[in-house]
């Protein structure tokens, strides 16, 4: 597989979306092709049917491999679901030397100290993200390394999720006949996709609407707050017309992406939708006035549960504000009205968020709608992934590694450089993660 090119894996409720994207020579990323499949054995964004996951995910790659001409080989997986679960939590160690400055390793420790929270049964932590920093009680420090101190405390906010879920995910790519690269939780990716720099660092929530979970993540000074799954999307909507209109599940879907509205006061009484009834029964007539009033009062469930968990982050202090409000993505945001809805619900700002922030300016208008935000994140994840590669490659080569120095923190994290050469990036979580899901899938053949 060449260097510069990077395959995301959007394993949804609704589709399965294979997508090869790379950079060009504007540092944009350009995709080269996309294939998707309707996902069977997906549940709420938890895979409950691995053989008919492994078909939907080969069908969207081998369609991906046709318009691209590109073998798939390695790809970048999204984890979401209902299990996720997020927590807020403070650590601390005491440093034993305080005349020494705050280095890459009394960091490290902090963050294998938060490792050590009890969990649940079957739940692990998935991400570990630092908030900020004190050191001896001095408060608001963004980044400690280099300063002097004797206690290094933290506020973290720790992803917490369940591993068999994440395991069968690892399942399906392996038995799919493709290599995991990299997994990443998809409100971040949709995040990444989706919101400027700028909206991070005043503050947003991305609101991503998906067939089966609601993803959420806060953005506060350009550092990620809060992230929930909500266990509704645009299925339960779906659902609701069918059992409404007593009609089948794809006259349901139909009437909700030609007709739907999330807002029922502009429907007058008189507009009808006249669907064809089922083998030799009359057709059924629909006023538009009660299809929106079924997809209005869902809606309203959905958003109201998301600002419920906008609130637990807590947006209405002074410093928490979210300037820059909502963005709505994922294919649910592209419901006529939603964004009237959410500003009333909720009194925020909000727009509709389309994946074109760092695509080239030649792309697809298909590539760049708000159903494959995720998509797009997960290939930029995956890019990301090969640069911090060769950065580590290229500073491993420039240093001579003393053997018995190397022994003890190898494991932990690239070695403290000569200060004048370029920091690879301390590895994430995920990388880690990533690891681990693959000896268990390697050990467990």
């Amino acid at each position: 597989m060449e260097n510069n090119i990077a395959i995301g894996l959007d394993i949804g409720t609704t589709k399965i979306v294979a997508m090869i994207g790379r950079k060009n020579e504007y540092g944009k990323v350009e995709i080269l092709g996309i294939g998707r499949s309707k996902s069977l054995g997906v549940h709420r964004g938890v895979v409950n049917n691995i053989t008919q996951t492994i078909q939907s995910i080969q069908a969207a790659v081998q369609e991906a491999e046709a318009s691209s001409d590109h073998k798939i080989e390695e790809v970048t997986v999204g984890i979401a679901g209902q299990h996720i679960r997020s927590l807020q939590h403070s650590d601390y160690i005491t440093r034993p030397d305080s005349e020494t400055v705050i280095d890459e390793e009394d960091i490290v420790r902090l963050i294998n100290q938060v490792h050590k929270l009890v969990m649940l049964p079957g739940e692990e932590i998935i991400h570990v993200l630092p908030q900020e920093y004190k050191v001896d009680g001095q408060a608001e420090i963004k980044e400690p390394i280099g300063m002097y101190g004797g206690r290094l405390e933290a506020n973290f906010h720790v992803v917490v999720g369940q591993v068999s879920s994440i395991r069968n995910i690892g399942r399906c790519v392996k038995s799919s006949g493709l290599n995991l690269e990299g997994i990443t939780l998809e409100p971040l990716a949709s995040a990444n996709a989706v919101l400027s720099q700028e909206e991070k660092e005043a503050g947003v929530a991305l609101i991503d609407i998906g067939g089966g979970t609601t993803d959420l993540a806060v953005f506060k000074d350009g550092i990620i707050r809060h992230t929930a799954v909500i266990p509704f999307g645009g299925n339960v909507i779906t659902e609701d017309i069918k059992e409404g209109c007593s009609i089948i599940e794809k006259q349901a879907e139909l009437l909700k992406i030609k007709f739907g509205s999330a807002w029922p006061g502009e429907n007058k009484d008189n507009e009808i939708v006249s669907i064809p009834g089922l083998r030799g029964r009359e057709p059924k007539e629909i006023t538009l006035k009660n299809l929106s009033k079924i997809i209005h009062a869902r809606v309203v469930e959905i958003i109201e549960q998301v600002y419920v968990e906008i609130k637990n982050y807590g947006h209405e202090e002074q410093k928490k504000k979210l300037i820059a409000g909502i963005v709505l993505t994922g294919g649910g945001s592209q419901l006529k009205h939603l964004k009237q809805l959410v500003e009333y619900i909720t009194g925020m700002d909000t727009r509709v968020g389309f994946p074109n922030e760092h695509l080239a300016g030649n792309s697809d208008d298909e590539v760049t709608s708000p159903l494959y935000a995720t998509a797009v994140g997960l290939v930029m994840d995956g890019l990301k992934r090969h640069e911090r590669k060769k950065a580590e490659e290229a500073a491993a080569q420039q240093q001579p590694i003393d053997e018995d120095d190397n022994a003890e923190s190898e494991e932990d994290m690239p070695q403290d450089e000569h200060i004048n050469q370029p920091k690879p990036e301390r590895r994430s979580f995920l990388d880690k993660l990533t690891e681990r899901v693959k000896d268990f899938l390697d050990n467990a053949e």
